[in-house]
């Protein structure tokens, strides 16, 4: 017994130490941005004290140290190096106030040094910042609108970088959370039985994330929220299956599809070769659930992102409110409910050859019948009062 015990102690002393050791290594982490220069030089050496600090974990100290360089050394050529090494230790604190500064900095690094090769980099660290803060699809999307904006800017300025595929990849997880967003209020509409409103949501959907895990799913819906409108939305209930058949080969809701359209009479697409590549593709690189994943999840702040994609271009547009189906969209001569239209004026108006009546009935009196109010004599002035007289300006006698 007492054998058991000790072997139990020692056991739990190894995890801990081993813990320790764990954790230890990863506060020393290492710096990504060190200057490699072998120099003695003061500023060099604050630098290299400055990396040590924020390798172990003393972020205040390392900034500390990196604006003393900064400010003794104006003119060292290690300046934008310790900037973004202030920066980085932001970035690597954490926390919302960490994080914003991290950004702030970060920002201003490419301000100033624009055609640096760490330029990239600190852009491609504002992303992953924006998506460290990001919430589940069914909360708060501030922080996954800013992240894939900041995601986009990463490949519009620096599109030849060595990070534009891994930020491609980024942006599909945050426009399979976006999206899924999205599909979540169109789903709650078909479920009620707005189909207007269901098929406004599902069709900017589809048109707009064509990488959504449950894309063919929603093409689904949308093509039954058109069947469930009037008659005159049966070409686009039509288009929607004729996508799910073609762009989805390997969906579930293929047979579905198939089986509308020939109930409409409507010709079935045959499947696409490029989209059933991707679709195979897709599926043998599916991420799959661990075995504690479900009861983590509950537990989880952010998203779960394991159904984004692997390939394919992500969005290069920010998504934006669509107009409701049931707006027209073409006017037609004689029609109820044609759209109204502008144009503009290219010669002379009703303005300019029949002139607004109401002038000429003032300036006609007794136009129509009507008799122009009496206008009312001047009044008289009032007579002027006498010059005062010698006597009146005389003081009485005593």
């Amino acid at each position: 017994m007492k054998l058991h015990r000790e072997s139990f102690t020692y056991g739990v002393v190894v995890v801990v130490m081993a813990g320790l050791t764990s954790s230890c290594a990863y506060r020393a982490k290492k710096y990504e941005n060190p200057i490699t220069k072998s120099t003695e030089q003061p500023d060099k050496v604050l630098f290299d004290k400055a990396v040590r600090d924020i390798e172990h974990g003393r972020y205040e100290v390392a900034r500390l140290t990196l604006n003393t360089l900064m400010n003794t050394y104006d003119q060292s050529e290690f300046l934008a190096k310790a900037k973004l090494a202030i920066a980085d230790s932001w970035y690597r604190e954490g926390g919302t106030h960490g994080y914003a500064q991290a950004e702030a900095e970060y920002k201003d690094f490419i301000l100033f040094y624009p055609n640096m090769e760490e330029a990239p980099e600190a852009q491609e660290k504002v992303c992953e910042i924006q998506l460290r803060q990001m919430d589940k699809a069914d909360r708060d999307s501030t922080h996954a609108v800013r992240a894939e904006q900041e995601c986009r800017q990463v490949l519009m300025q620096f599109p030849n970088s060595k990070f534009a595929p891994q930020v491609q990849q980024i942006l599909r997880n945050i426009q399979e959370v976006l999206a899924e967003e999205e599909y979540g209020v169109g789903s709650f509409y078909f479920g009620k039985g707005l189909y207007v409103s269901a098929a406004s949501r599902l069709q900017g959907l589809t048109d707009h994330f064509p990488l959504f895990s449950h894309a063919d799913e929603a093409l689904w819906k949308l093509g039954e929220s058109y069947m469930k409108l009037p008659p005159k939305f049966r070409d686009k209930a039509a288009a929607a299956y004729s996508k799910l058949v073609s762009e989805y080969p390997l969906s579930s809701w293929v047979g579905d599809a198939k089986r509308r359209l020939k109930e409409m009479e409507r010709p079935i697409p045959e499947p696409d070769s490029v989209a059933l590549a991707r679709q195979k593709y897709e599926m043998e690189n599916h991420t799959k659930a661990g075995f504690m994943s479900h009861f983590w999840g509950a537990f989880r702040k952010g998203p779960d992102l394991r159904s984004a994609a692997k390939s394919g271009e992500p969005a290069t547009e920010s998504l934006r409110p669509q107009v409701p189906v049931s707006v027209p969209v073409t006017a037609v001569s004689g029609e109820a409910g044609a759209d109204v239209t502008a144009s503009p004026i290219t010669g002379p108006s009703a303005l300019d050859t029949q002139p607004d009546a109401r002038p000429a009935q003032q300036a006609k009196p007794g136009a129509q019948g009507q008799t122009p109010p009496a206008t009312a004599p001047p009044a008289a002035a009032p007579p002027a009062a006498p010059p005062p007289t010698g006597s009146d300006t005389q003081k009485p006698g005593p």
